[in-house]
């Protein structure tokens, strides 16, 4: 199956796993151990999820291609907040700082994934049987 990957396209598809790694370990991460006194609900939910983001990423260093889901979920959910969550904000005459991020990721992210690959293995072929 990645014989029909590039190897450029394994390298980029780790640059992507390694950014996930280290900047959104090291912000997450710092966050989680410094953190003092309760949290707030979905604040900690953001930060767990973005902690178990980076260490998954590591997976995806040795494994990219099995490791797309992942990818997957991080282009859907900053599509959704670039979508959903950003327009109230710039109507409202916030500027969002993460902007920039989420769609640098998305960018990034569509550039990254493999989408004949994806076709081909997400897409066309048969799904696992049900019993």
């Amino acid at each position: 199956m990645s014989e029909h990957v590039s190897t450029l396209r394994l390298f980029l598809l780790r640059l992507v796993y390694l950014v996930n790694l280290v900047a959104v370990g090291i912000g997450a991460w710092a966050e989680i151990i410094n953190h003092r006194g309760a949290w707030d609900p979905l604040r900690g939910v953001a930060f767990s999820f973005w902690a178990a983001l980076s260490a998954l990423s590591g997976l995806g260093l040795r494994y990219p291609l099995k490791m797309l889901p992942l990818l997957f979920m991080q282009l859907l959910y900053k599509s959704v907040w670039l979508i959903a969550m950003a327009p109230p904000l710039w109507s409202v005459g916030r500027s969002v700082d993460l902007t920039k991020g989420m769609a640098l990721g998305v960018v990034l992210d569509l550039i990254a994934i493999p989408w004949p690959y994806v076709l081909a293995n997400y897409v066309t072929l048969r799904g696992d049987r049900w019993r």
